[in-house]
């Protein structure tokens, strides 16, 4: 199947942000068409540029080159007045703007939502921040880790008596990315109805806060959450990880009554018919049981089992594993761009040539000369502006 998604071709999109959060939620609009101009600090840009390992000759950080494709690079130095009159011409040609530095820095540049929405009232601006613009902590620093503490989602987070490190930064891409993107999509449709930009105010905590909304509702009907004792969190045989004999693993997800009983009478335990929702004590003893069964067996050995039964198991695959799976070989998930990995969102086209990360201010000439300013481009690198 060919997804033909270049729904934003027509839009300008200025990333002033670092790291994850905010590249990745450019590179989604990126790879649905717009064209994404990364404004970076002369002296070293993007920190994620320097996260190893690095990939290719001119070695390039993996981590940056996934986030970046599809992207030109210009630098500026947002501390020089040179710079900030810069910024402020391409912003009179720009649909978006994203941000990620703490929060007042923008407005004490010149550069704050009443600033340039003054000169371009279209512009929709996007702030993401740890905390949030306003209230006792917006200029705390933090990492994903802080705000899924913070929001409670940490707490909840493994099985035993202390909360387990995740896999992966929720807050930032969960709680971040996608809700900077749903916003910014949104804001994109009332400025077709009413020709007026926006600002959203995104913050990584409260994005993450927000993922406990079932839970909260429970707590709030007198069952407050516990870590591993949940139906969806290790509470229960039916939804639960299972080891095999090589030491690997099952997700077995099992949750209704018709896949639950496919489940016992494939492993051949049908006494356990009753006994997937069980509880407790209950339920430790039912899982006990199919863990005995389950670890007769490699994860191979029951991964072809399962591969003939609707029954909602799987393996648990690495990373490493996950590169190779034919699920994601057949999708064309995974694809090269000048010999550097790149991995697929569910809205990345198949049928488009697709651009490496830019270089640090690879574009940075280009973009003046669009902006009339080629004679200047001499005087901007003396001064150090860009």
């Amino acid at each position: 199947m060919t997804l033909d998604n270049q729904w934003l071709s027509d839009l300008k999109v200025l990333d002033l942000s670092r790291l994850l959060p905010g590249p990745f939620c450019t590179l989604i609009l990126g790879d649905m068409g717009a064209e994404v101009l990364k404004i970076e600090d002369p002296k070293g840009g993007d920190y994620a540029r320097y996260f190893p390992p690095m990939l290719g000759d001119p070695a390039t950080s993996g981590f940056f080159a996934g986030l970046n494709r599809n992207k030109r690079s210009m630098t500026l130095n947002l501390k020089t007045p040179e710079a900030v009159e810069i910024l402020q011409k391409l912003v009179l040609d720009a649909d978006i703007l994203v941000e990620t530095f703490r929060p007042g820095v923008m407005q004490r540049l010149g550069l704050g939502h009443a600033q340039l929405s003054a000169l371009n009232p279209r512009l929709i601006y996007c702030s993401i921040s740890g905390y949030g613009q306003d209230g006792p902590m917006s200029q705390r620093a933090g990492h994903d880790l802080n705000y899924m503490a913070r929001a409670g989602l940490l707490q909840q987070n493994g099985s035993g008596e202390m909360p387990s490190m995740p896999g992966f930064q929720v807050a930032d891409i969960a709680g971040g990315t996608l809700y900077a993107a749903i916003g910014i999509l949104g804001a994109l449709h009332k400025r077709e109805r009413t020709g007026e930009g926006s600002y959203l105010d995104i913050s990584m905590t409260d994005g993450a806060l927000s993922l406990h909304l079932p839970l909260h509702a429970a707590a709030a009907a007198g069952h407050p959450p516990r870590r591993g004792q949940e139906m969806l969190n290790g509470g229960l045989p039916c939804y639960n990880i299972y080891a095999t004999s090589d030491q690997k693993y099952l997700a077995v997800a099992a949750l209704e009554p018709k896949f639950w009983s496919a489940f016992v009478q494939v492993i051949g335990a049908e006494h356990l018919l009753a006994d997937g929702m069980n509880s407790g004590k209950a339920g430790a003893k039912t899982y006990a049981e199919v863990a005995a069964i389950i670890a007769q067996k490699t994860r191979a050995e029951w991964a072809a089992i399962f591969d003939t039964v609707d029954v909602c198991v799987e393996p648990v695959l690495s990373p490493e594993e996950a590169l190779k799976d034919a699920l994601f070989q057949t999708r064309e998930r995974f694809f090269e761009v000048t010999g550097t990995p790149q991995t697929r969102t569910p809205l990345t086209p198949l049928n488009r040539e697709h651009a490496r990360a830019p270089d640090l201010g690879e574009h940075t000439e280009e973009v003046l000369a669009e902006l009339g300013l080629s004679a200047r481009i001499a005087e901007f690198r003396a001064a150090g502006v860009i």
